[in-house]
């Protein structure tokens, strides 16, 4: 499977959202943390206290490689859940990606790390280790549902999430639609308009 999960992060976000049949887009002005990253893979979903990150610490113990990191608040708020040393471990243990529905800081340092990070905020302001959340729960990201298991991808277009009982069966729609695009860019470059091979031209005239 880490071949596939491989596989849909190259292929990218657009292409597995239209291959899925739009698959659920986490519908969020994201900050991709490192430029030209890309990633793909089971959700780990994480629902911290309010304000509070010991549930990251918690998450990360227990992180399996490859896993993607998606991390919660009841309300999502400008904390920063993750920084350079939650994320240093994170990468340590193997973790392919890590989704923020709050803030993250230290970027500098977490962009020199290079473990690809996408978060709601950039924010100085520090979280409590106090309360005790949930770790495998649903959690909803940007109007999106996330089970653990789900797998996430994620590139500098965003994030989507398909459900783990279908992920061969998008892998395969999305290679499909690869190679109709690159015919059809073949025939763009040679001077053919997507006005007439789609048929819009009839739509309009």
């Amino acid at each position: 499977m880490t071949a596939a999960f491989a596989e849909l992060a190259r292929l990218g976000t657009a292409t597995v959202h239209e291959a899925a049949g739009r698959a659920q887009v986490v519908d969020l002005p994201l900050i991709q943390i490192v430029p030209g990253s890309r990633a793909a893979g089971p959700a780990r979903t994480v629902r911290c206290a309010q304000g509070d990150n010991l549930m990251v610490h918690a998450a990360v113990a227990e992180a399996l490689p490859g896993e993607v990191l998606v991390l919660t608040m009841p309300t999502p708020a400008p904390f920063a859940l993750v920084g350079d040393l939650l994320a240093t471990q994170a990468k340590g243990r193997g973790v392919a990606a890590i989704l923020v529905d709050a803030a993250v800081r230290d970027v500098e340092e977490l962009r020199a790390l290079g473990l690809p990070i996408w978060a709601r905020h950039v924010r100085v302001r520090g979280a409590e280790k106090r309360s005790r959340g949930t770790i495998g729960d649903p959690v909803e990201v940007g109007a999106a549902t996330i089970r653990q298991g789900d797998v996430v991808v994620l590139d500098a277009d965003g994030a989507v999430v398909v459900e783990r009982s279908r992920v061969e069966e998008v892998l395969a729609a999305a290679l499909e639609r690869e190679e109709k695009e690159r015919v059809k860019r073949g025939r763009l470059q040679a001077g053919e308009l997507s006005y007439d091979l789609d048929g819009l031209r009839e739509l309009v005239e």
